[in-house]
């Protein structure tokens, strides 16, 4: 018998999008509109059907802190992009660090 991951990929997408929008407590409206203003795209299946990873999960959460705290749309791109920026930024400082020692 092969082994198996007990750690599933953060990154596949596995959840419908009435499933994700469920997990998220949005409507699937809410996360069409939030692909349609780039917050995030989500995989698609080889027929075209969204499916959503964890990762995606995590982002329509912050998404939706976001917006609770009266932040537009716009807003939350903006503060999206500068929160992966700085996640990049302080992987690579860990990797150079690591190099370093």
């Amino acid at each position: 018998m092969a082994a198996t991951n007990a750690d599933p990929d953060p990154n596949r997408g596995v959840y419908a999008i009435s499933v994700a929008a469920e997990l998220v407590g949005m409507g699937s409206q809410t996360l069409r509109l939030y692909e349609r203003r780039g917050l995030l795209e989500p995989a698609r299946s080889d027929g075209g059907t969204r499916r959503y990873s964890s990762e995606d999960l995590d982002r329509l959460r912050r998404i939706a802190h976001l917006v609770a705290t009266g932040v537009n749309l716009t807003g939350v791109a903006m503060v999206l992009d500068l929160q992966d920026a700085n996640t990049q930024l302080r992987a690579d400082l860990d990797r150079q660090a690591a190099l370093d020692s």
